[in-house]
């Protein structure tokens, strides 16, 4: 029996593969990638049900001093451009994606100096007290480190009166790479790696859930990626807190990185396999429709992902760069989860299936 050929045989048998065996793994035609990650999907959700979720991503605010080179949305602060969105914009947006049915509300922005916690609070609090069904699943690790270092406060501090506020969860978002070789060079300002990993640690300790996420494509070797889905492993592990792990591709267009050549839908595949493989204590794995299409995104579904991911009512952050963001309606996301074979299912922020699609 080869090395290989064992490999093949730990991952149908459930067993955990090394970083080793991963990047090992990734080397082999994009088919076996797929075959492989297929089977995990199936082992995991025989029920052959395929979710999406009905969200609004709000950006509160695009003023950040992070400097992120692949980002095309921030605006430094004093900038004519920069923006804070009034809590009466944002409750409106509230309605509107109750009003579709949507249960998640995903709020994210920038780092900006001149919003102290208390604005937090405040805006939760008020969301809570006007629509008490919506779970507020925002804020990333970089903004909650952020808060901690402006305010003099521990992270755990922060997340404690943000949830007393009514947060209610956590996105994966501003981890990009996992790896401090790469943060360093692509989001010097933006939290570490062991700060982003204390920040979903505590959530969980406290009893809060969350996503990891991980955005590739640009700058990263293979390496880092392993590196990357390693690191979320072990968090996974030890408090089994992620709800889901949502990869994605970096998109070019008025960023820093517009010289880099965008990844493949084959890359994006292959990665997308290999974390599914990996990943073997994540229940779920999203497809990216959003930076990959939904052709692709559906072709997803067949590479281990038993997610595609949210029907937006809005989109900011990709759409900032020239990539045309599409965004489907509840009907368009059925039907293309029908056309791949699976059923679909609408879920809530903690995959809890709302409404069955027959």
């Amino acid at each position: 029996m080869t090395t290989q050929t064992a490999t093949y045989d730990k991952v149908l048998l459930g067993e955990r593969i090394t970083p080793e065996e991963a990047l090992s793994l990734f080397e082999e035609d994009l088919s076996i990638l797929g075959y492989l990650a297929n089977e995990v999907r199936k082992r995991l959700h025989p029920e052959n049900i395929v979710t999406f979720v009905i969200d609004r991503n709000v950006n509160y605010t695009n003023v950040c001093v992070a400097g992120c080179k692949f980002c095309a949305f921030q605006r430094k602060v004093g900038s004519p451009e920069g923006y804070v969105l009034p809590k009466e914009e944002i409750l409106r947006k509230v309605q509107e994606l109750v009003d579709w049915g949507g249960t998640t509300l995903l709020m994210q922005g920038g780092l900006n100096p001149n919003l102290p916690l208390s604005y937090y609070e405040d805006l939760i609090m008020s969301i809570k007290e006007h629509f008490p069904q919506v779970q507020v699943h925002s804020f990333s690790a970089p903004e909650i480190v952020y808060l901690a270092k402006i305010e003099k406060l521990s992270v755990e501090e922060v997340l404690k009166r943000l949830r007393h506020a009514g947060l209610d969860s956590l996105p994966g978002g501003g981890a990009e790479i996992l790896s401090q070789e790469v943060r360093r060079f692509l989001s010097p300002g933006k939290c570490t790696v062991e700060e982003w990993e204390l920040v979903h640690k505590t959530a969980h300790r406290l009893g809060m859930t969350s996503t990891a996420t991980m955005m590739f494509g640009h700058v990263e070797k293979l390496h880092h990626i392993v590196e990357h889905l390693e690191r979320i492993r072990r968090i996974q592990d030890e408090t089994g807190g992620f709800t889901a792990f949502i990869p994605w591709t970096f998109k070019r267009g008025n960023t820093e990185l517009d010289n880099v050549e965008e990844a493949p839908s084959t890359y994006y595949l292959k990665v997308l396999a290999l974390s599914r493989i990996y990943l073997d204590n994540f229940k779920n794995i999203q497809s990216s429709h959003v930076t990959q299409t939904m052709q692709v995104g559906v072709v997803g579904l067949h590479f281990g992902a038993n997610d595609l991911g949210s029907v937006m009512i809005e989109e900011n952050v990709i759409s900032s760069t020239t990539y045309k963001v599409s965004i489907p309606k509840v009907e368009d996301m059925v039907e293309a989860i029908k056309s791949a074979g699976f059923v679909p299912a609408q879920r809530d922020t903690y995959y809890r299936m709302v409404r069955l699609f027959k």
